[in-house]
C-alpha cells in the first residue's frame, strides 16, 4: 500500500478544515503524529520528546490547559504545573488542578504547533505522541501563559532533525499475556489477593502478579468485591454529583504515556448527543458513553476500609475512565461517595442474580 505523503496530508487538511484532526487520520489510515508532522516547517517544529525537558520548565509557562485522552475520553485541566517530581521511570505532577502521573518512556515524538483561530489569534500547543504515532499529552497555552518563557524552551529543545514523517511503531500492551478468560482465574488465589490489600495502588501490582486482565479480575472476584452497573450508570452519577452538595470526586483518565487526575467537584454536566461533557471553570471533561460497554463498581480494601470505585470499559476490555471520591490518605473514604456509587442502579444482569 502506498504510504500517504506530507503533501497529500496537507492537502486534505485544506479540503476539509472543519474535520477534527484524529478524524483526518482515521481517513487517512495514518497516525495522529504523523498528521501533525506534515506541518513541520510550516506551523509545527519537531521538539525533544522527553518529559523531564517539559517538567524541568512547564512551571515556568503560568496558567496552561493539559489535555490527556483516550479514544473515548478527554480529560482537560486549567491550571499551572507545580509540585513535579521528576524521574526516568515515573514523573508526578502534585499540583492543585494539574495532577499527572507520566511514563517517559512511552514518550516518543514531540512538536511545538501554531495555529491561528478564526480571528487571527495564534494557538500555541505542546503536542506529545508515543511510538505508535498516538497523542499522549498536548499543552495548550492560554492568555494569561508566559508566550515567552514557551518560545525559549521550544528552542532549546528544537530538533536538527525537521523532517515531515515520522516513524511508528506497534506497541505490546504491559497486560497483552494477562488472562482474558474468566474460566483461565484461580478465583480462590484472586480473592485472598484481592482480600489482603492495604492500598488502592496495590491492585496494579496484584493483577500483574496474577496475570489477569483488569476488567477480568473485577468480572470475577465476586460481588462483595465488585459488581455491574446498569449501562446509564455514568451518566447517572455524574448529575447526582452535580446536584449533591460538598462531593469533591477523582476522574482518571488515562492513555499509553499517561493519567490525567481531576480532584474536585463538578457543576455543569451537560449530555450532547453521544457525549456527556463536564464544562466546569478548570475542568472540562468529554466523555463518548456510546462506546462504554460496561460499567461496574469495584471495592478494593485499604488500611483505611474499603474505598470504591466506578469504572468504565470498552468493548476490548480496556478502562476508559475511572471514579472515586477525594479523600485524603489515612482516612476513610467520604460516606456521600460511598452511598451515591452503592445506589447507582445494578445492571439488569446483576440485580437478576
Amino acid at each position: 500500500m502506498t504510504e500517504t505523503t506530507p503533501e497529500q496530508i496537507r492537502e486534505f487538511r485544506s479540503q476539509n478544515p472543519k474535520m477534527r484532526e484524529r478524524d483526518i487520520a482515521a481517513r487517512l489510515n495514518i497516525s495522529e503524529a504523523a498528521l501533525v508532522a506534515a506541518e513541520v516547517g510550516l506551523s509545527a517544529i519537531r521538539i525533544a520528546p522527553e518529559p523531564s525537558h517539559l517538567l524541568d520548565h512547564a512551571e515556568s509557562f503560568g496558567e496552561i490547559m493539559a489535555l490527556s485522552r483516550n479514544e473515548s475520553a478527554v480529560h482537560e485541566k486549567i491550571g499551572v504545573f507545580e509540585n513535579i517530581k521528576n524521574g526516568k521511570k515515573a514523573a508526578i505532577v502534585l499540583g492543585e488542578n494539574i495532577d499527572l502521573r507520566i511514563f517517559p518512556s512511552r514518550w516518543v515524538h514531540a512538536f511545538a504547533v501554531t495555529k491561528t483561530d478564526d480571528n487571527g489569534a495564534e494557538k500555541l500547543s505542546l503536542q506529545y505522541f508515543d511510538m505508535t504515532g498516538t497523542a499522549v499529552f498536548k499543552l495548550h497555552l492560554r492568555p494569561a501563559s508566559n508566550v515567552e518563557a514557551y518560545r525559549d524552551f521550544v528552542e532549546k529543545y528544537r530538533l536538527e532533525d525537521q523532517s515531515q514523517t515520522v516513524l511508528t511503531e506497534a506497541f505490546a500492551p504491559h497486560d497483552a499475556d494477562h488472562a482474558r478468560d474468566t474460566n483461565a482465574v484461580d478465583v480462590e488465589l484472586l480473592r485472598d489477593r484481592w482480600t489482603a490489600l492495604t492500598d488502592t495502588h496495590q491492585f496494579f501490582g496484584m493483577l500483574n502478579d496474577l496475570k489477569v486482565h483488569r476488567q477480568t479480575a473485577i468480572a470475577t472476584v465476586g460481588d462483595d468485591y465488585a459488581y455491574r452497573l446498569a449501562d446509564d450508570a455514568v451518566a447517572t452519577m455524574f448529575h447526582a454529583a452535580a446536584e449533591t452538595a460538598d462531593l469533591p470526586l477523582m476522574v482518571f483518565v488515562a492513555n499509553n504515556g499517561i493519567v490525567q487526575i481531576h480532584s474536585g467537584p463538578v457543576s455543569n454536566v451537560v449530555e450532547m448527543g453521544p457525549w456527556i461533557n463536564v464544562m466546569d471553570p478548570t475542568f472540562h471533561l468529554h466523555l463518548r458513553r456510546d462506546q462504554i460497554a460496561e460499567t461496574w463498581l469495584v471495592r478494593k480494601p485499604t488500611s483505611d476500609g474499603h474505598v470504591t470505585s466506578v469504572e468504565a470499559f470498552n468493548a476490548d476490555g480496556e478502562l476508559i475512565i475511572q471514579f472515586f471520591g477525594k479523600r485524603l490518605e489515612g482516612y476513610a473514604e467520604r460516606p456521600a461517595w460511598r452511598a451515591l456509587a452503592e445506589g447507582l442502579p445494578r445492571h439488569a444482569e446483576t440485580a437478576a442474580a
